[in-house]
């Protein structure tokens, strides 16, 4: 499968309002994991809350300038294998970015009490601008299909979003239960 195209919005500074909006429910000092982070808005959002974050991204040249950041350099795709087998985190984000493959790993990087922040596009988007490949959409319902098995879902949306820029998305919180 090719690369992952890297989106025209997905360098601003400022978070996802979908990220923003759920961030509460990552436990205070919990680690995050920001995966497919870019130039870091995510990771630098956690880390200006106080938590640890460990950033992944093939190109991880702007993480490194991030006070704070534990950076790691991970090809997620090309039929790579996951970078962080068998940990988990309080928070684990995804934004602007799919690789199917990589589902049962993200669900599984979820401490118990953790959540998942996940927000990409969704098919139709093309109308609106890029991505228009439909291997890097979603289909109707595909992140609460991914993700209600292993995770309690407790927001999600697909519909139009007209900022930062007139888009189709899915978004999905969701938590594990905390241990007992």
């Amino acid at each position: 499968m090719q690369d992952a195209p890297r989106f025209p919005h997905a360098h601003l500074a400022e978070p996802s309002s979908w990220v923003v909006a759920h961030a509460s429910l990552v436990p205070a000092g919990g680690t995050v994991l920001d995966v497919a982070a870019g130039g870091g808005r995510h990771a630098k959002f956690f880390a200006d809350r106080g938590h640890r974050v460990t950033a992944i991204d093939r190109d991880i040249g702007a993480l490194i300038a991030l006070a704070g950041i534990d950076a790691q350099r991970a090809d997620l795709e090309n039929g790579k294998p996951w970078p962080l087998p068998g940990r988990q985190f309080a928070g684990v984000v995804v934004t602007n970015y799919l690789h199917r493959p990589l589902f049962s790993a993200l669900a599984a990087s979820v401490a118990p009490g953790g959540v998942l922040i996940y927000e990409t596009f969704a098919h139709g988007n093309g109308q609106y601008g890029k991505p228009d490949n439909p291997d890097f959409l979603l289909n109707d319902n595909e992140l609460l299909d991914a993700f209600a098995r292993d995770l309690r879902v407790v927001a999600y949306m697909h519909g139009y979003v007209d900022s930062p820029r007139p888009a189709l998305v899915q978004r999905i919180a969701a938590v594990r239960g905390a241990a007992h």
